[in-house]
């Protein structure tokens, strides 16, 4: 080869080199066309300020991270189709999905293409300790259901009748088992279980009057923040003064929109502390309000956290290591407000902080 021939390779290469480095594709499922688009909303607008954060500060050893974004719409063909696009992308991980129905849909896919999936909040038993794609950044429904059955045990609560939905039905009924298994120790009972379809036009005064003929000490909706918030109305009209709770899937910001004097006192668990005044948190909390004009809720937290492990998992990935291996080793990581240990079946835990609703504000009890 002449001298002038490698000139040219040598140039060649090194205006390649000196292009711009490829992204690392991030891609996302939640619902974001359906009855609980703020949970998958909060949840997307927090990966982005993640994400511009990170790119901000130099990327992943030099390479920006690019967010493309799936809508399973709470629905399995949607759902279906969506993650297919998403894989076919090649991203180095899926955060998602936000539903454990929708989890059920897209898992046997991601297996099957062995992309990571990882799930800021499911909870369902049915993912727990497998061996597969899915890690998961929350408590189980065992877990949650057992300290509900204290808590409302503690409040004399022991007769109590449950609606649940079945759109939703991996999560619900995994809930709703663990709870009929946990009372009992505390001196409760599930005296009356109504199942419902979430859908707009759901007869939800027929469901209360359902839970209300048993007479329940209590009552408690494994549902959407939207149906609770309408459930909670439906029970009001018929029986003032009962005392309501409702599941952490329920605990976003459209509980307190739409439920208005309906859910004062309703009891709820969710998975923050919203009092928590630690620099870091506020930083985050400053910032969303400032990119997205809203406070952030769980979904958003939950996934602000997916960022921080996606982040330092892929930073201190080794040559030749899959993106599932570094998650699993490469903690923990130092969530917003708890130290996150994932197990060797990508499974994790996250403290629980129960709260009331009063005039808008979900306000701490324990």
């Amino acid at each position: 080869m002449s001298v002038q021939r490698i000139l040219i390779f040598l140039l060649a290469a090194l205006l390649a080199a000196c292009g711009k480095p490829e992204p690392i594709v991030i891609g996302f499922i939640a619902g974001l066309s359906n009855r609980t688009t703020d949970t998958g909303e909060a949840a997307r607008n927090a990966l982005t300020l993640a994400i511009e954060e990170r790119n901000a500060a130099g990327g992943i050893g030099g390479r920006p991270l690019r967010l493309l974004v799936g809508d399973d719409g709470q629905d399995a063909a949607t759902a279906h189709q969506a993650m297919q696009a998403l894989i076919r992308a090649r991203p180095a991980v899926i955060v998602g999905p936000y539903t454990s129905a929708m989890a059920d849909v897209i898992l046997p896919l991601a297996d099957a293409a062995g992309v990571v999936v990882l799930s800021p909040v499911i909870t369902a038993m049915h993912f727990v300790g497998k061996d597969d794609m899915l890690i998961r950044l929350n408590r189980s429904t065992r877990d949650n259901a057992a300290d509900y059955a204290r808590v409302l045990a503690e409040r004399g609560l022991h007769r109590l009748a449950v609606a649940y939905d079945v759109r939703n039905r991996a999560f619900s009924e995994s809930w709703l088992t663990e709870l009929r298994s946990q009372f009992p120790a505390y001196g409760g009972e599930v005296i009356a279980a109504v199942e419902f379809e979430s859908a707009a036009d759901t007869m939800f005064s027929e469901v209360a009057a359902r839970l209300l003929e048993t007479e329940p000490d209590g009552l408690l909706f494994i549902a959407n923040a939207v149906d609770v918030a309408r459930l909670a109305q439906q029970t009001r009209k018929l029986s003032p003064n009962m005392p309501l709770a409702a599941a952490e899937w329920a605990a976003s910001e459209q509980l307190v929109e739409l439920g208005g004097q309906a859910v004062n006192g309703l009891l709820i668990a969710q998975s923050h502390d919203r009092t928590d005044e630690a620099p870091r948190f506020t930083a985050f909390r400053d910032a969303y309000r400032a990119r997205f004009q809203r406070d952030p809720g769980y979904s958003a937290i939950a996934s602000y956290d997916a960022g921080i492990v996606l982040f330092q998992a892929l930073e201190r990935r080794k040559s030749g290591q899959s993106v599932k291996d570094a998650v699993l080793r490469h903690g923990p990581y130092p969530g917003l407000q708890h130290l996150i240990e994932i197990d060797a079946f990508g499974d994790s835990t996250r403290p629980i902080h129960f709260a009331e609703i009063h005039d808008g504000q979900f306000v701490l009890v324990r």
